[in-house]
């Protein structure tokens, strides 16, 4: 049996050119975090676009979340209410 199909977001490369500062700390980041430098970007990315692009409206970016999982046919029904017994696993008080 092969399992169902993933949602997949469309992705595009981009390349990025470094100095040797800028690519020591990105290493230092992905590092001390466990992130992959992609993901490290694309959050610095999103954090300066917050700062800059004040003139859009309060919670912008909540609209990247809506659909993230797709509409994978396993994912639970409860997902919404029972988030914290997903993550974490049994009760988690709230």
């Amino acid at each position: 049996m092969t399992d169902p199909p993933r949602h997949r977001r469309v992705r595009e490369p981009v390349q990025v050119y470094l100095d040797e500062a800028d690519r020591s700390l990105l290493e230092e980041l992905a590092a001390r975090t466990g992130l992959p430098r992609a993901e490290l970007l694309r959050r610095g990315l999103r954090r300066m676009a917050d700062e800059v692009l004040t003139e859009r409206a309060p919670g912008w970016s909540f609209d990247r979340l809506v659909g993230a999982l797709g509409d994978d046919a396993s994912l639970p029904s409860d997902l919404a209410a029972r988030h914290d017994e997903y993550l974490y696993g049994g009760e988690h008080a709230s």
